[in-house]
């Protein structure tokens, strides 16, 4: 759960930096990096049921 915590936290940083220095580019990408390593962590966890299915 403190992961969670932590990675909220973070993303909130991330926002209020873009929102300081006017770089709302930078929300975007955030969101996309997370949205692959989301990807990447839940391939690795599915990958086992995947193979017993072929």
């Amino acid at each position: 759960m403190a992961k969670f915590t932590y990675s909220f936290k973070l993303l909130a940083e991330f926002v209020r930096f873009a929102r300081e220095h006017k770089a709302y580019w930078i929300v975007p990408l955030v969101l996309l990096l997370g949205l692959a390593a989301f990807v990447v962590v839940g391939g690795q966890s599915a990958a086992p049921l995947l193979y017993t299915l072929f």
